[in-house]
């Protein structure tokens, strides 16, 4: 009898999705997406036209540019997540080769000290005349990836996809990435932000 028991339990447990994300995993990673969010929606909020067209030199974005691109990589991050990193076999023995690669992430990505250059497909293209417009197709966004996290049963610590400069990272680290550049081009913006102070202070 208590073998059909357990056979039973057994039967019952494969019946439920699995889980793959322990609660810390889940709340660590809604809480940098809620941090970058705020970071980001603070740093553009009540900008005049001029702050937000403003380019330090013709070869800098502007803030509206540097929004763009965060918008944009927004979409496409996730994107890339759901239809290639979880599509791709399911590889549980690399999850030794990017452990403590959480911290790795939200740490280097936002430093401002390394540069890289965007994609063709991430580079600002004026996609939104209206600022609010941005702004709220950003908001709907992050707002859909946060509850994303919240839920998901998706099998993202065993699905992996190499980044240009972190190397091989999960599914789950490729969410916290998402975050990190948020913060990382959120610094570019108070960057240009600060230097159309500066100049508008030598006038």
């Amino acid at each position: 009898m208590s073998k059909l028991l357990v056979l039973a339990a057994v039967a019952a447990a494969s019946l439920l999705p699995a889980q793959t994300l322990t609660q810390h995993d889940r709340e660590f990673a809604m809480s940098h997406l809620h941090a970058s969010r705020k970071l980001f929606l603070d740093a553009v909020a009540g900008l005049t036209p001029e702050q937000w067209n403003y380019k330090p030199s013709p070869d800098r974005w502007s803030a509206a540019e540097c929004a763009e691109h965060i918008t944009v990589s927004e979409d496409v991050i996730f994107g890339l997540i759901q239809n290639q990193i979880l599509k791709s076999p399911a590889e549980p023995e690399k999850r030794a080769e990017v452990k403590g690669k959480d911290e790795a992430v939200v740490e280097q990505i936002p430093d401002r000290s390394h540069k890289f250059t965007a994609p063709e497909m991430l580079t600002p293209k004026r996609r939104w005349q209206d600022p609010d417009a941005m702004i709220a197709h950003f908001k709907e966004s992050r707002d859909s990836h946060i509850h994303y996290v919240e839920t998901t049963q998706d099998d993202l610590r065993d699905h992996f996809m190499k980044h240009p400069a972190m190397g091989m990272l999960d599914g789950y680290q490729w969410i916290l990435l998402l975050s990190a550049h948020t913060e990382r081009h959120t610094a570019q913006i108070k960057e240009v932000l600060a230097s159309w102070e500066h100049r508008a202070d030598t006038k």
